[in-house]
């Protein structure tokens, strides 16, 4: 069970992490059509609801349940929730509802790419 909430921990900490910077690093040197802060959350938040699902489903993901899904979308976006208002307190970051927006789309966009997977897994 620890290693599969481990990774978890450990993104969760690098996203508080990372929404601790007042600036993030990197972000100026990427090119503009990867520049876009809603790209940077919705990415972020799938990679974490994916990790979360592999969580709540014990590390088999070739027959994801339903209820794993909601709970890792549902886990995934409360964490947005929490970050958002954490940066509300990082001096030159802000809190804003359009990255929570973000970050739920992200997370469900991460977990139709997990469900997906696991409907061919479980074909093959």
């Amino acid at each position: 069970m620890f290693s599969l909430w481990l990774p978890v921990a450990g993104y969760m900490a690098g996203i508080f992490w990372l929404s601790s910077q007042s600036v993030l690093p990197g972000v100026s040197m990427l090119p503009d059509w990867l520049n876009y802060d809603w790209l940077h959350h919705g990415t972020a938040y799938a990679g974490l609801a994916m990790v979360v699902v592999r969580a709540l489903a014990g590390g088999r993901l070739r027959a994801v349940a339903t209820a794993s899904l909601v709970g890792a979308w549902a886990i995934a976006t409360v964490y947005g929730f929490t970050d958002e208002f954490h940066q509300w307190f990082v001096p030159g970051r802000t809190a804003d509802p359009r990255d929570l927006l973000a970050d739920g789309v992200g997370a469900a966009l991460g977990l139709g790419l997990v469900w997906a997977w696991s409907i061919i897994r479980r074909s093959s």
